[in-house]
């Protein structure tokens, strides 16, 4: 009798509420109020005499308890933001110098570095586009190839280097290769 009562309150929670409807939101069919009274002289069974001890409620709160994946990093205390925008800018200034020089040695059509906005951008025609740039709220540099998609780069204190936690690959010896290969000419970033 329960479950059937139970089932009826889950199907009636799931209608959408009509204009008219006393109930200001949808909210309060979803997490009732009281339980259902059982006695003779309780009035019809309303989902809204439901409280939050019943059996879907109870199960929607463990399973909101429930841990969901590895915790989340504060990247603000791995790397303090000023020092962080010291290295990132570095890094980005750096490989914009070393970009535009290596644009001279090369043969590609529609080769081209710019930075703007704290993003550098180098096209390379037909090629593809690579897009590196600060994300200051992760302490992280971003980076978007046309060899090897998105990657997020964490400074490591002890590599001294950005580095991609997945792979864990440098992000200018990530550069490094996939410039070679894409252009047929060896860069030195470093």
């Amino acid at each position: 009798m329960a479950a059937r009562l139970l089932r009826r309150a889950l199907l009636r929670a799931s209608r959408p509420l009509p204009s008219s409807s006393p109930v200001t939101s949808q909210s309060s069919l979803l997490f009732p109020l009281s339980e259902p009274s059982t006695s003779a002289n309780s009035p019809p069974f309303s989902p809204l005499n439901f409280s939050c001890n019943s059996i879907c409620c109870r199960r929607l709160s463990s399973l909101s308890e429930e841990s969901h994946g590895p915790a989340a990093i504060d990247y603000r205390s791995t790397l303090q933001e000023d020092e962080y925008h010291m290295l990132a800018n570095s890094t980005i200034h750096d490989l914009l110098e070393k970009l535009e020089e290596y644009g001279d040695s090369v043969e590609i059509d529609g080769y081209d570095v710019d930075y703007g906005n704290e993003v550098l951008t180098l096209k390379l025609g037909s090629l593809g586009t690579y897009v590196i740039n600060k994300q200051t709220p992760n302490r992280q540099i971003w980076m978007s190839s046309p060899v090897s998609g998105p990657s997020r780069f964490d400074w490591d204190q002890n590599a001294q280097a950005w580095i991609y936690r997945r792979t864990k690959e440098n992000l200018i010896q990530v550069l490094e290769t996939e410039l070679e290969k894409l252009c047929g000419q060896p860069i030195s970033l470093s």
